[in-house]
């Protein structure tokens, strides 16, 4: 079991889309992918909206990801977030570390069309 991961760059944001589940099986290798792509430009924007579940693990993964990004002077911002994941985030205190966007064209600051 793996998190599909996508990376493209829209102006000068770095925009990650994953898909999948966040586990204890999956959070490892995908950190291992974050991490790199955090720096390359002042602002990343990582695409929830094919994550259906992140567990405590997961938590841990974007903790690390979060932390990483203040040393790079990075802003992180996720979007798409399930009704699962925005409750698991909100009720562990995690919201608070990100901002928090609807869509991914709101994360950009883009009207929806």
């Amino acid at each position: 079991m793996t998190v599909k991961l996508g990376s493209r760059t829209v102006g000068e944001v770095t925009v990650i889309a994953l898909e999948g589940e966040i586990n204890s099986t999956t959070s490892g290798g995908l950190q291992a992918q974050l991490l790199p792509r955090i720096g390359d430009t002042t602002e990343v924007l990582i695409d929830l909206t094919g994550v259906s579940y992140i567990s405590s693990a997961g938590l841990r993964t974007l903790l690390i990801v979060h932390r990483h990004a203040q040393q790079m002077d990075t802003r992180i911002t996720l979007a798409g977030l399930s009704d699962e994941v925005t409750f698991v985030m909100s009720a562990t205190g995690f919201l608070d570390f990100f901002r928090i966007a609807e869509t991914v064209d709101a994360g950009l600051g883009r009207a929806p069309r």
